[in-house]
């Protein structure tokens, strides 16, 4: 037992620890330049404001790190069901028990101490997800097993949508990376992308018009359609056969006609393809009959829900988003320009990152952060911040930084032994990779603005813990896998 508590120090993966050492000290000074008072001139004591309440939740970061490493590894897959129950509970009583803050009601305040629980669920998550994937002669391909898996990812994104928390709601998508890693059918993940593409491509050309025809519907519709050729060429390549020749050749002709008509009548084109899809629909199900291959059956469905989804995109939007969310999602799609509203935080933060220039203003002297004229700063927009104050060569630091931890947390969980350590080990891969894609998307202007720290950077104790507690559990399994 001695020589597993001493081993422990000699087998952790140290390149992480340094990262995780350089990315907190980063973080804690970017928080003091975006929180820095001219009139004090203080920021790092206890108790001096933001600063100096993360330089205590560092501290005690450090300390949660010694107990991690120092519980056996086992413990987390043995308790993983337990953790993710007692957390699931939490997010229950958070819902009902919980302040109303900012529109929110995500954090439990007990006198000055405030946490978060949707941060700590992340890491519960991956653990329940990874122990459920490695029970004995577990299949993913199973109706049933894949079925679980989503009660398992869903169950508290379904919480904290009901706690309005839709930024951290949407981090548990970065789950679907593991499962398309562990065997899930490449169907799913393309018809989740092109779910996206569709639903930005017919709201930003929803108000254009070609004569008759909609341009948003008929660039997703074209899509759809291209899609669907595709598909179908490649499984029937697969089995030696050319019959997509017969789609392709109705596809021609039936633009060649609806051309013919439209000079003497206008044409909706949107019509003409769907049209289009409809046959394709027919033909592959007539296939799938004759050849018995159910690939023609996906395929077929594939575009079928996807025309459905076209046109439930504007329910969707006018109905289901509130009107801020709505205003966000517009602004970053360039169809309102709201500088004084919804686009205020954005604007700002690019202009703050823009004034920074190659090698920025240096520290404590970014003038927009200093003067207060992007919100949030020290915590979703801090990136602004290292935009600013340490300019093009700061920012691409905090990158590279970031793309050699998920690269290396990638590397390591090749390395595991075990399935759990392989799928825990993604599974804190892919959601370090998707806090840092829409999180840096949103302060740039490319994604809309939705709410999600950047790891390690962002103010707040809650984030801190549960991003530490994520790695170092992972850390800890790795250990494992070293030991004598």
């Amino acid at each position: 037992m001695y020589y597993r508590k001493t081993s422990i120090w000699k087998n952790i993966d140290w390149i992480i620890v340094l990262l995780y050492i350089v990315m907190v000290a980063g973080g804690w000074l970017s928080i003091c330049g975006a929180s820095y008072e001219y009139d004090t001139g203080l920021f790092a004591l206890p108790g001096g404001g933001r600063p100096g309440s993360q330089l205590i939740w560092i501290g005690l970061s450090f300390l949660l790190i010694f107990v991690i490493l120092m519980l056996d590894a086992d413990f987390y897959s043995v308790f993983g069901y337990l953790i993710y129950g007692a957390i699931i509970v939490l997010l229950i009583v958070t819902i009902f028990l919980a302040p109303d803050i900012k529109g929110s009601r995500s954090w439990l305040v007990i006198g000055s101490l405030r946490i978060q629980p949707a941060e700590f669920a992340k890491f519960a998550t991956a653990l329940a997800l990874a122990k459920f994937m490695s029970l004995y002669g577990f299949k993913l391909g199973s109706c049933k097993n894949f079925g679980l898996c989503l009660v398992i990812i869903f169950f508290p994104m379904l919480c904290i949508l009901l706690q309005k928390e839709t930024g951290s709601a949407l981090v548990y998508l970065a789950f679907f990376l593991v499962l398309y890693r562990e065997g899930m059918s490449g169907y799913i993940l393309s018809a989740g992308i092109s779910a996206v593409a569709f639903f930005v491509i017919s709201l930003k050309y929803s108000d254009v018009m070609i004569g008759v025809t909609p341009l948003g519907e008929l660039i997703v519709l074209c899509i759809i359609q291209a899609i669907t050729l595709l598909l179908t060429a490649i499984v029937i390549y697969q089995r030696n056969n050319l019959q997509v020749k017969i789609l392709l050749a109705i596809t021609v002709a039936a633009c060649f006609s609806a051309y013919i008509v439209s000079l003497f009548i206008p044409v909706n084109w949107a019509l003409v393809t769907m049209g289009l899809i409809g046959i394709s629909c027919c033909y592959l199900i007539f296939l799938s009959v004759k050849q018995w291959v159910w690939h023609y059956i996906v395929i077929c469905l594939f575009a079928l829900l996807s025309v459905g989804f076209l046109f439930s995109v504007d329910y969707v939007f006018d109905e289901v988003l509130e009107p801020h969310q709505q205003m966000r999602i517009k602004v970053s799609l360039g169809l309102e320009d709201d500088p004084s509203g919804a686009g205020y935080n954005v604007n700002q933060s690019i202009i703050a990152i823009g004034s920074g220039g190659l090698l920025g203003k240096g520290f404590l002297n970014g003038t927009q952060t200093k003067l207060k004229y992007v919100p949030e700063q020290d915590t979703d927009f801090i990136f602004c911040t290292v935009g600013e104050e340490q300019g093009f060569a700061g920012s691409t630091g905090v990158l590279i930084l970031f793309t050699v931890l998920i690269v290396r947390l990638i590397m390591l969980s090749e390395k595991q032994k075990t399935i759990f350590g392989r799928i825990y080990g993604y599974c804190v891969a892919s959601i370090f990779f998707f806090h840092l894609l829409i999180n840096i998307g949103m302060v740039i202007g490319i994604t809309p603005v939705i709410g999600i720290p950047l790891p390690f950077f962002s103010y707040g104790g809650s984030s801190l813990w549960g991003f530490t507690i994520l790695l170092f559990v992972f850390l800890r399994i790795d250990a494992t896998r070293k030991e004598r």
